[in-house]
C-alpha cells in the first residue's frame, strides 16, 4: 500500500487521525448546536442574501467546512465517511445531517412545508457522479424549458415528498446568476435527462458542492440574450414566474427586500427581472427616463410587453405595469402584469394611462425589442 502523507504505517495513522480529530469533533457538536435562528420577518422564499441570517436548521461554517474539505481528504485517505459523520453528530441527528447542507427557507423552486434535510452522505455521491445519477432535496423544485430561472416550468421534482426523485444529468450551464437556498448557492443548471427533461438549479442536488461533480460544463457566461423577434413573449414568460413562485403563490410586495432571484420585490425591481437588468433592479423614474432601457411611445401602439409608468411623486405613489393585450377593440381596458402593494405579483385588468383612467401613467416601449 502507497504511504498517506508521509506515514509508512497506516493503521497507526489512522488511529493517530481519530484521536486528533476526536476533540475537534467535539467542538464541531458544540459548534452546531449554538446555530443562530433566523430573523422570522423574512418572507418566505427569501435569499440568504438578504441579511436575516441563516434559515432554520442551516448549517454552521464548521460543518461546511467538513462537507466540502474534510470528508473528500478523509475519503483519500481511506478513513470511511460514514463513520467520520456517525462521530461527528452521533445518533439519529447524525444520521439525518451527515452529507448534506439543512433544508432552508426558499420559493423559486422548493416547498419549504416539512423542513426536510439534506441527507445524502459522501459515498453516495461518489457513486452518484460516477452514473451522473444524483439525490435531491427539499420538495417542489421547478424543472425549467431552458438553463434560464425565468424560462417556462416543464415539471417539477419531489412534488409529493421531500427527496422522493433522483435525477440524472448529461451537462450543466453556468448561467452567471447566483440562486441560493439558505446557505447553499450555485450559478448551475442542470440539464436533465430523467426523471423529466429540462433544466433544474444545481442548488436542488443534494452534494456538498456548488456544481455536478463529473459532469460536462457547456455554453457559460450567463444567460443568452432572448432573440429580437421573441423577446416579448420571453419578457411576458417572465413576468408570470412570480405569479405562482411562492410556493404556488404570487410574490410577495416589499421595497427593502429581494426575491430568491435577487430582484427587489416591488413594481420596478419586478419589472427589471422581466427584462433581464441588473439586479436588484432600476427603480420606476430610471425605467421611464433612462432611454437606455426604455423610450416614450403613444397609447396607441402598445403592444405586448410595453410598459404604462407612473413617474410622478414619491416612491409610494410611482408604479409601473406591463402590458399584455388588449381587453376589446375598444382598446377601454387591457390586460397587465404588475407587482403592487398589498399583494404582490397580479394579472389583471387596468385603465391605467386611458381615457377615464389614471392620466399620470405614461406608455414606454423598452428599447430591447428593436422596434
Amino acid at each position: 500500500m502507497d504511504s498517506v502523507a508521509g506515514h509508512d504505517h497506516p493503521v497507526a495513522f489512522r488511529r493517530q487521525f481519530r484521536q486528533t480529530w476526536r476533540g475537534i469533533l467535539m467542538y464541531g457538536q458544540y459548534e452546531h448546536r449554538t446555530t443562530h435562528t433566523a430573523d422570522d420577518t423574512s418572507p418566505p422564499g427569501s435569499t440568504g442574501s438578504t441579511g436575516h441570517g441563516a434559515a432554520p436548521g442551516a448549517p454552521s461554517p464548521f460543518r461546511r467546512t467538513v462537507l466540502r474539505r474534510v470528508l473528500p481528504a478523509v475519503a483519500a485517505a481511506g478513513i470511511g465517511v460514514a463513520g467520520f459523520a456517525g462521530l461527528a453528530y452521533g445518533g439519529e441527528a447524525g444520521a439525518a445531517a451527515a452529507g448534506g447542507q439543512a433544508a432552508a427557507t426558499t420559493a423559486l423552486s422548493r416547498d419549504t412545508a416539512g423542513g426536510t434535510a439534506r441527507a445524502a452522505d459522501a459515498g453516495s455521491v461518489r457513486q452518484a457522479a460516477a452514473a451522473a445519477d444524483f439525490p435531491t432535496w427539499g420538495t417542489r423544485w421547478v424543472v425549467h424549458a431552458t438553463a434560464d430561472t425565468g424560462s417556462p416550468s416543464v415539471g417539477m421534482l419531489n412534488k409529493s415528498a421531500a427527496g422522493q426523485d433522483r435525477i440524472t444529468a448529461d451537462y450543466q450551464v453556468d448561467t452567471g446568476r447566483k440562486v441560493c437556498e439558505g446557505s447553499a448557492c450555485s450559478t448551475f443548471m442542470a440539464h436533465l435527462t430523467g426523471p423529466v427533461a429540462g433544466f433544474v438549479s444545481v442548488v436542488a442536488v443534494d452534494i456538498p458542492e456548488d456544481r455536478l461533480p463529473g459532469v460536462p460544463v457547456k455554453g457559460g457566461g450567463g444567460p443568452q440574450p432572448p432573440r429580437p423577434d421573441g423577446s416579448r413573449q420571453e419578457m411576458l414568460q417572465r413576468a408570470a414566474t412570480w405569479l405562482t413562485a411562492n410556493n404556488g403563490a404570487q410574490v410577495p410586495y416589499s421595497q427593502g427586500k429581494v426575491w430568491k432571484d435577487g430582484y427587489r420585490q416591488d413594481c420596478s425591481g419586478y419589472v427589471s427581472m422581466t427584462l433581464g437588468l441588473p439586479t436588484p433592479g432600476t427603480n420606476t423614474v430610471g425605467l421611464a427616463n433612462t432611454r437606455s432601457i426604455t423610450r416614450p411611445i403613444q397609447v396607441g401602439e402598445l403592444k405586448p410587453g410595453d410598459l404604462l409608468i407612473d413617474a410622478a411623486g414619491t416612491n409610494n405613489t410611482r408604479h409601473v405595469v406591463i402590458f399584455e393585450k388588449w381587453n376589446n377593440d375598444a382598446h377601454s381596458s387591457y390586460t397587465a402584469y404588475e407587482q403592487r402593494g398589498g399583494h404582490g405579483t397580479d394579472h389583471r385588468s387596468l385603465t391605467y394611462g386611458l381615457p377615464g383612467g389614471d392620466a399620470e401613467f405614461k406608455p414606454y416601449r423598452p428599447v430591447k425589442f428593436g422596434d
